[in-house]
């Protein structure tokens, strides 16, 4: 079985940025095929940078609806990726925006294998996912951008829909990917599914 990593990266960043994460996953998934693709949509604050879909004006009523309409470019990145690597099995290791993506993929049964460093669920209605999904939701209580109780409650929503959720929150974390997050991301892809 071939395994394939995708990167997601937070809006106003781009694939080069989450490309070195691929050196820390290496020795746990060993054979996986690495990818950091930028964003499917150039960043509203222009400068070459790219995003998922546009935070412009966003608010908790619309960013359901704005998720929504960036599902078709990503799943059409995610079925390329799979294709060119020929694997048959897809983890998203998403950051911030690149989380709420990933997650939102995995509610609606695209993907069964989500690390979602920074995330929330802006998925609406109910989730209908893999009956193999897994979820890491990694949060840090000093995230001024994205709550740490935003992960908690997205893991709680994805448990509540049969997804193997796992939460761990950092204390005294900002808005970031650190070493501690990425150790659990570590120890989470390589334990067994929970039977």
């Amino acid at each position: 079985m071939t395994t394939l990593v995708l990167f997601l990266h937070g809006v106003g960043s781009s694939g080069a940025d989450l490309r070195p994460l691929s050196q820390y996953f290496q020795k746990s998934l060993p054979g996986a095929v690495f990818i950091s693709p930028d964003g499917t949509q150039p960043f509203d604050g222009g400068g070459g940078a790219r995003q998922w879909f546009s935070v412009s004006g966003v608010t908790e009523a619309n960013r359901p609806g704005r998720v929504e309409a960036a599902r078709p470019a990503l799943d059409a990145l995610i079925d390329a990726a799979k294709a060119q690597a020929k694997a048959d099995h897809v983890i998203l290791i998403g950051f911030s925006q690149g989380s709420i993506m990933a997650l939102d993929a995995l509610a609606r049964g695209k993907v069964s294998e989500v690390v979602a460093f920074a995330g929330r669920l802006a998925f609406t209605g109910t989730p209908t996912p893999h009956s193999t999904a897994r979820a890491l939701l990694v949060g840090g209580t000093a995230d001024q951008v994205i709550s740490h109780r935003l992960s908690t409650e997205a893991g709680q929503r994805l448990s509540a829909a049969g997804v193997d959720a796992k939460v761990v929150i950092l204390p005294g974390v900002p808005h970031t990917i650190t070493p501690e997050g990425i150790a659990a991301a570590q120890a989470f892809l390589t334990r067994p599914a929970a039977s």
